[in-house]
């Protein structure tokens, strides 16, 4: 079970959280998700089957002297955080997308890892004034506070009736 670790998290609960309630500025974090080794290797036996992810021995004279996750799992990592804690579950809509997703750091089995969302903008849209597009700087820090994981995330949320 993860829990808020800021000092301040959104005055609607998750269920209840329309896109006013996204203001920009605005900073949470979210945690704590361990990964193991078996599901390194699990993940990128399915998905991504590099020897850096798929054979600790090879890895250990590999360039990150160890096994690591695989982007695209650290990715999912960051996502089941997002959905968990930040996501609205009344009002999210869609993604049209991610900007700038960048794994500054390596995941590796045993770390401890948390998810810190800024509000970077919220605007409604003209289009369509049942909804406003928020953009969202989401970073995975490790134990040891280094990021292995940033994005600018785009969501669509519907504003309240």
């Amino acid at each position: 079970m993860t829990m808020t670790l800021s000092e301040a998290d959104f005055a609607a609960p998750i269920d209840q959280r329309f896109f006013e309630d996204y203001e920009p500025g605005a900073v949470y974090e979210y945690g704590h998700l361990s990964v193991t080794e078996k599901e390194i290797l699990d993940f990128a036996a399915q998905f991504d089957p590099q020897p850096i992810h798929t054979q600790p021995e090879w890895a250990t004279t590999g360039p990150f002297g160890g096994l690591i996750a695989s982007g695209w799992h650290t990715t999912g990592l960051m996502m089941r955080l997002f959905a968990d804690h930040y996501l609205s579950r009344n009002a999210s809509l869609a993604s049209p997308g991610v900007d700038e997703l960048r794994w500054p750091a390596p995941v590796r089995p045993g770390d401890s890892l948390r998810l810190r969302a800024t509000v970077v903008s919220a605007r409604a849209s003209r289009s369509k004034p049942d909804r406003g597009l928020v953009h969202t700087r989401g970073e995975l820090l490790n134990q040891d506070d280094q990021v292995v994981l940033s994005l600018i995330a785009m969501n669509l949320v519907g504003r309240r009736p």
